[in-house]
């Protein structure tokens, strides 16, 4: 089973169009070449934080821009634009033996502990913002690039 990254591909793109505003243009081909995915993709992913609110773009315009400022939108706020709120984290099987201790008993017990799971997520998810993504990506980069020049 393949785990999406739509949700970690939308925070790159978001972060991507933050650091490069005015630098370089904004085209749905730059932000996958980032991303390394397909620009359909981008722009898919592009139009779902669209309809969230979290970025204004023009169609046909190489010029997207965050709705919001950085600080203003958490990593939940882009988990909700992406997966909706009816995501789960965490699936349980629902096809197992119900005559088995485990099998029978193993969604119930498994529900209560990703639901405790899922709320501790979705709290830390709600208090980390995409400034906090991108003041991290800024300072990851400036200690390469003091790395390289000592090389």
């Amino acid at each position: 089973m393949r785990v999406s990254t739509r949700f970690s591909d939308s925070i790159h793109i978001l972060a991507f169009i933050s650091i490069y505003k005015g630098k370089v243009p904004l085209t749905s081909e730059n932000i996958a070449g980032s991303v390394e995915t397909s620009p359909v993709v981008v722009r898919r992913l592009m139009s779902a934080l669209s309809k969230a609110g979290l970025i204004r773009t023009v169609h046909g315009s190489a010029d997207p821009n965050l709705a919001r400022s950085a600080s203003d939108i958490s990593l939940y706020d882009v988990f909700l634009a992406i997966e909706g709120p009816d995501k789960h984290l965490f699936t349980i099987d629902e096809k197992t033996a119900p005559e088995c201790i485990v099998g029978g008993n193993i969604q119930s017990t498994l529900t209560e502990f990703y639901h405790q799971a899922e709320v501790a997520a979705d709290a830390k998810l709600a208090s980390i913002t995409l400034q906090d993504v991108i003041d991290t990506i800024l300072v990851k980069q400036a200690q390469k690039e003091a790395l390289q020049r000592k090389e």
